[in-house]
């Protein structure tokens, strides 16, 4: 090696060195950053005939995990095991080139409602239909996805279509030879438009005949629906469980509204307050079970009601789960699922691109993209509330800046040394 290739080696240990000091310096600035991951230089011999150097190769942690912190706010949200969150540029960006990984799940609601992190950029994920579902999505691209968007959330009115009853009868008050007062309970059911009407339910036990009850089905304006004979095992295997069921439509019922039972015990009324009957069906407990209507011989339990549908109500809150999904929780109880947040996987995340915003593109060294439901395969768990700190070892970098200055004050010595061997031989010549 020549003196002049000794001054080429050392200058590119000095340009080498101060990439690192480079990469060091951004990862002590970012000690504090949410969801950054720590960059390094790997050194690389370059020779070219008899010259020689160095060379620095961008190097990333991505795949190790920081430290998670808790939070207050449940939109914080972090990654427990692999996987990234999707975030675009702009609310449902069109343009896939706009969307990125990211680990950074520092997300705020913005005047629109959007959830942004402190980055800017929109987390995205794919929304749920009025039947509880997602539906079918592409899983291989951002196509299906939308930004999550919280303003405007609201309970959509249901209609009530199924009810059941549950609660104890006393054995007692049958069979006496008088007759006995009867129990009164309600059942409240939704309509279309989300209001709350209620049925009146009669219970009356049979003066005549052991085990046996009548309920009358009638709403609050007096329109009686209905009778249902319910007879109940004295013994056996099933005790107090219902033995029969039967009954009848009550004669002045004008159509369309109607009013059966069947031998399992579940009624079929029709309730004839709008422009379209509303059909409910309300099930008293399966012959032979406990999971409906009984008569012990203890006190009578008051009516147990259970009924689907809906008033409309506002939004009280959002909560998100460890599989990623965005719920609502309303003023009157009901919760429903909004959003699936799902947790992007490469096959190789260090071929991912770094972007400004502490975000990562697609490269065609990292591989294909899997949007997957959190937890499910090599897809990590989403922590609410919580959020990833940097990765970075402080005294891991301040111990690599001593060795990166020793080295780049090395390399310096050799091109003085290289730098004095040139002038002496020019000082030959005199």
């Amino acid at each position: 090696m020549s003196i002049l290739n000794a001054m080429q080696a050392g200058v590119s240990g000095l340009k080498a060195n101060a990439t690192a000091v480079a990469m060091i310096g951004e990862n002590i600035a970012n000690t504090s950053t949410i969801g950054y991951k720590r960059t390094f230089a790997q050194m690389v011999t370059v020779s070219s005939g008899d010259a020689a150097g160095v060379r620095a190769k961008d190097g990333t942690t991505v795949e190790q995990a920081g430290a998670t912190q808790m939070t207050q706010r449940a939109t914080d949200l972090a990654i427990e095991g692999a996987g990234f969150f999707v975030v675009s540029r702009r609310p449902n960006d069109p343009s896939p080139a706009n969307y990125l990984l990211t680990r950074a799940g520092s997300f705020t609601v913005d005047a629109d409602g959007n959830l942004v992190n402190s980055a800017g950029y929109y987390l995205a994920g794919y929304a749920y239909g009025l039947d509880g579902t997602v539906g079918p999505v592409d899983r291989r691209s951002y196509g299906s996805l939308r930004t999550i968007n919280l303003s405007g959330v609201e309970l959509t009115a249901a209609a009530s279509s199924t009810a059941s009853i549950s609660g104890n009868l006393p054995a007692v008050a049958t069979g006496t030879g008088t007759a006995q007062g009867p129990f009164v309970s309600t059942l409240s059911y939704y309509t279309a438009l989300g209001a709350e009407k209620q049925l009146a339910l009669t219970w009356t036990p049979s003066a005549l005949v052991d085990n046996q009850w009548t309920l009358q089905v009638a709403d609050r304006s007096g329109v009686v629906y209905g009778e249902a004979v319910v007879d109940f095992f004295s013994s056996g295997a099933t005790p107090a469980a219902p033995s029969s069921y039967s009954g009848t439509a009550d004669p002045g019922l004008v159509p369309p509204a109607a009013f059966a039972i069947d031998a399992d015990g579940n009624i079929a009324l029709t309730i004839d307050d709008a422009a379209d009957p509303q059909t409910l069906t309300i099930s008293l407990g399966a012959v032979g079970s406990y999971d409906g209507v009984t008569q012990f011989a203890g006190d009578y339990e008051p009516q147990k009601v259970t009924v689907d549908g809906s008033e409309v109500s506002s939004l009280s809150s959002t909560e998100i789960d460890e599989a990623g999904t965005v719920w609502a929780l309303f003023e009157n109880g009901v919760r429903r699922p909004l959003y699936e947040l799902p947790v992007a996987t490469v096959l190789n995340s260090e071929g991912l691109e770094a972007v400004t915003g502490n975000a990562y593109r697609l490269t065609l060294q990292s591989g294909d993209l899997m949007l997957d439901v959190a937890g499910n395969l090599s897809a990590g768990n989403i922590l609410s509330g919580t959020l990833e700190s940097s990765n970075v070892d402080l005294a891991q970098e301040m111990t690599d800046l001593i060795m990166v200055q020793r080295a780049y004050s090395s390399n310096a010595k050799i091109v003085t040394t290289a730098d004095e061997l040139l002038q002496e031989a020019n000082n030959l010549k005199r």
